[in-house]
């Protein structure tokens, strides 16, 4: 226990007595902390962050009818296999051709509040139906027929069975559509008002689903949901997955070079300042050496004092790493994170390490140190 407490007294000692120094050492293990605690918790959250970014340009995963259509029922059972947790929205679509004006036009009775959801890059002159008969049309087709938010307008339906008499509906244009897409080119109505209009039994042609995962995860809940349904084949938009899981691969690439980058220039400059220390303290060494001091005490010394300064480091840096992260988070994907506890022990330990190994090089020249020859001067 006495030997236990000199070696500490000595370590703070020392460290007290060459403060700038140290200091130094100590920033320099910091800021890598820094960065290692705030890049690995980018590293981490960078994937959910840009999941949400990504859901922006659209649904990720297409649910198509195995045959003719599906129901509302099949489609529910099919998305109860995804998590909750990473399911944004899923859009049913149930398309038929309507006259507006005697001019045939596709129609797409859709769920207004899901499409919010699965497609939010749509853009609304006025606002998304709301009640019954009202209609969101496209830019396209506003601009062929010449209508305008707020009018009003008939909507015909001709049943196939001739027998039939037509369906007419007048509608309210509650907004215009610009995607810049093909999607400028339909009408849009609830499901409800599709079924009144076409007196057709519900059903969905096709439907789009967002969720927020990654492209293996997707894959996964793909062949989940077509092994266990005969009405859905379920299949991932690849140009959205795509391009999700290789900016995502890059970033996080670039984030774990940039910290094994900066972790290797904390290791060089606590070397070069520990062997510094080590030349300053040459005369003591070999004084110590002269009186009986074992190499095995030198490096306890030695080695205590990269510790405790690795430990100081890391918990400093894990604070100012997480405040780092939450700054980039907030300013880059507006979005605030949280402190992830098990960071901090795994700062401290790679910081200790990081320190520790700095410490080798200077410590085999201070265990090489010649007593007779510092005694001598020379």
């Amino acid at each position: 226990m006495k030997k236990r407490k000199m070696l500490i007294r000595m370590i703070t000692a020392s460290l007290l007595r060459r403060r700038s120094r140290m200091l130094v050492a100590l920033l320099a293990i910091a800021i890598g902390a820094t960065i290692l605690s705030g890049l690995v918790t980018i590293y981490v959250d960078v994937p959910q962050q840009m999941g949400a970014q990504f859901r922006n340009y659209g649904a990720n995963m297409i649910f198509m009818p195995a045959e003719e259509s599906f129901t509302d029922a099949d489609m529910q059972e099919s998305l109860s296999v995804i998590s909750s947790k990473e399911l944004v929205g899923a859009t049913p679509y149930q398309y038929n051709t309507v006259r507006i004006h005697e001019q045939p036009i596709i129609a797409a009775g859709t769920d207004m509040a899901a499409v919010q959801k699965t497609s939010p890059y749509w853009l609304v002159e006025g606002q998304y139906p709301a009640k019954a008969h009202e209609i969101l049309v496209g830019k396209n087709v506003a601009e062929s027929l010449v209508l305008s938010a707020g009018e009003s307008v008939t909507v015909s339906f001709t049943p196939e069975d001739k027998s039939k008499l037509d369906t007419t509906i007048d509608f309210e244009i509650t907004g215009i559509l610009n995607t810049g897409g093909s999607e400028e080119e339909y009408v849009y109505v609830s499901m409800e008002d599709m079924e009144e209009l076409t007196a057709l039994p519900a059903h969905v042609d096709i439907a789009e689903i967002s969720v927020s995962a990654g492209s293996a995860q997707l894959q996964t809940y793909v062949d989940e949901i077509n092994a266990g349904s005969t009405d859905i084949s379920a299949n991932l938009v690849k140009r959205v997955t795509a391009s999700e899981t290789t900016v995502l691969s890059k970033l996080q690439a670039l984030v774990l070079l940039v910290t094994v980058i900066v972790l290797a220039l904390t290791m060089i400059c606590v070397a070069t300042t520990m062997t510094a220390v080590v030349s300053e303290r040459r005369s003591e060494i070999g004084l110590k050496k002269a009186i009986g001091a074992s190499d095995s005490g030198i490096i306890a010394e030695f080695m205590g004092e990269g510790i405790l300064l690795g430990g100081l480091g890391g918990i400093l840096g894990s604070f100012v790493g997480f405040a780092f992260a939450q700054f980039v988070s907030i300013n880059v994907f507006s979005s605030y994170i949280s402190f992830r506890w098990l960071l901090l022990p795994i700062t401290i330990i790679v910081s200790i390490a990081v320190t520790s190994v700095a410490c080798l090089l200077p410590i085999r020249s201070a265990t090489s140190v010649d007593p007779a020859l510092v005694l001598k001067g020379e």
